[in-house]
């Protein structure tokens, strides 16, 4: 993989107390939530540092200098937009501006993601105009392209079960890979199970 030809996006909330993991927090309250959500941060570091492209982090509300995002390995940026659609289509015209031919957005709240499923969606890249990655619950945990397609961030209710679907439909006709489905975390019954997350739930376990 070229490194000066990728770049990922990866899209994240500033780990504040309140103001993340809402739907998980309404079951195990606001701290623990907070908790997971930098559980979730750090995994997503670890996976992503030293993936073979340029990395670009894009905050909700402000850029943290001194973080677990190592500012020698990513760059900070912050996300402009009044939805989620105009935020990552903003990100993602800026990369192509760049220069960058394969530009692919992840979130930050994938505990199934791995190294070799960012590899895999970059090679996909090299034979497909577009990569998505299918979550449960009717969103994408990934996007990728190699041609910005204004579309794919339009009239979305994003946060629902209907964004994949929607998406699909835009990419009708088009040169497009899907992913394995994986699991994005939500809600309680997301991390209820994994053994990672027991820490942070035993409260309610008790």
């Amino acid at each position: 993989m070229n490194r000066k030809e990728n770049l990922l996006l990866i899209f994240t909330r500033n780990p504040e107390l309140g103001k993340c993991k809402t739907r998980l927090a309404s079951k195990i309250g606001n701290e623990a939530a907070l908790n997971v959500y930098k559980f979730l941060l750090k995994h997503t570091a670890v996976l992503t540092k030293n993936l073979n492209a340029e990395k670009q982090v894009y905050y909700s509300e402000n850029i943290w200098k001194n973080d677990i995002w190592d500012n020698q390995v990513y760059q900070k940026k912050l996300q402009k937009g009044e939805n989620l659609g105009a935020r990552m289509y903003n990100a993602f015209e800026s990369g192509f501006n760049l220069g960058f031919k394969k530009i692919i957005i992840i979130g930050s709240d994938m505990y199934d993601l791995a190294p070799a499923d960012l590899e895999e969606a970059f090679l996909k890249l090299q034979d497909h105009d577009f990569v998505v990655g299918p979550a449960e619950d009717g969103g994408y945990y990934l996007l990728g392209m190699t041609t910005l397609k204004k579309e794919l961030f339009q009239d979305k209710s994003w946060g629902t079960k209907t964004v994949l679907k929607d998406t699909l439909e835009n990419l009708e006709g088009e040169d497009v890979c899907l992913l394995q489905v994986k699991n994005d975390v939500d809600h309680y019954e997301d991390i209820k199970d994994i053994e990672a997350f027991q820490p942070y739930i035993k409260h309610i376990k008790g």
